[in-house]
């Protein structure tokens, strides 16, 4: 079966489950082992025959679903990013905390746990010490079960910390000791004790929040089609305080309409949501103005 093969397949069947083929173009290969691998499971012979299948078995797209999830991460991924979180949009956030309160986070697809991990390390390593009567609070959601038992037990190889500077890895990670499987770096719990994840596919749900920070990086902006980015921003924007922050993938662009965003932090990537005037319409429209570019 040939990768043209899986990519007319890709083509045809990704706007039928709402996404768009755009977004799976570099990441295709990962996809494709995953819908071959399942073609082997059923004992079909191709794409032809799955497509036959599908159509026969409405059971087998929510299979087919999960095939198509992406889990490509790492630690201080999009080092800009983080680098705003630290020096600006945590720091702004907190200083709006009374004491013993928390700042309030989601990490939307947070896969193997490197997204929501990183934002309490930045915390600890960027911000506690100006704000120690401030907490942090860290929901973390994915739709991949197995994605999620890895976050948990939170062992990473080398290599997907490279980017975080040396003596943080020092600092907040152990070696694997002997009772535990396989080898790497276990992060400790004084990092992790902030983040709470849970199962649950944003398509059909979202944490209640209200959330100070939301990141949504390269999940609903890249891989979604038109219609479902334009439904889960403004279900998004829903669970943002007044002030908050939305933080997108480094080539991500929200969908055009008239949202209450702006640049915030000297990022494309992060945004800041601010209430609209009253009788102002946040419907999207060809005319109203998209805040991401």
């Amino acid at each position: 079966m040939s990768d043209l093969a899986c990519v007319q397949f890709l083509q045809w069947v990704l706007p039928r489950m709402g996404m768009r083929w755009r977004g799976f173009r570099k990441v295709r290969r990962q996809v494709c082992r995953r819908i071959r691998r399942r073609l082997g499971e059923l004992q079909l012979e191709g794409f032809g025959e799955y497509r036959r299948y599908l159509e026969s078995s409405p059971s087998e797209w929510r299979i087919l679903d999960g095939c198509c999830r992406v889990t490509i991460s790492r630690f201080f991924r999009d080092r800009g990013v983080f680098e705003a979180l630290g020096s600006t949009v945590l720091p702004s956030l907190a200083a709006t905390i009374d004491s013993g309160g928390v700042v309030s986070v989601w990490s939307a697809g947070c896969g193997s746990g490197e997204e929501p991990y990183t934002v309490s390390l930045v915390w600890e390593k960027r911000v506690s010490g100006a704000f120690p009567e401030v907490g942090i609070r860290i929901v973390a959601t994915d739709a991949e079960p197995v994605v999620l038992r890895r976050a948990a037990e939170a062992r990473y190889e080398e290599g997907t910390l490279r980017d975080l500077p040396p003596k943080w890895v020092d600092s907040a990670f152990r070696p694997a000791s002997g009772g535990e499987e396989g080898e790497g770096l276990v992060l400790l719990e004084r990092i992790r004790t902030s983040v709470e994840f849970r199962h649950e596919d944003v398509r059909e749900g979202m944490p209640d929040g209200p959330f100070h920070l939301i990141l949504c990086r390269n999940l609903v902006f890249t891989y979604f089609d038109q219609s479902t980015q334009v439904r889960l921003l403004q279900r998004i924007i829903e669970r943002l305080v007044p002030g908050g922050y939305l933080v997108l993938g480094a080539h991500e662009e929200i969908p055009d309409g008239r949202w209450p965003l702006s640049l915030a932090a000297g990022s494309r990537c992060v945004l800041r949501y601010s209430l609209p005037p009253s009788g102002t319409s946040c419907s999207t429209g060809a005319s109203g103005a998209s805040t991401s570019r």
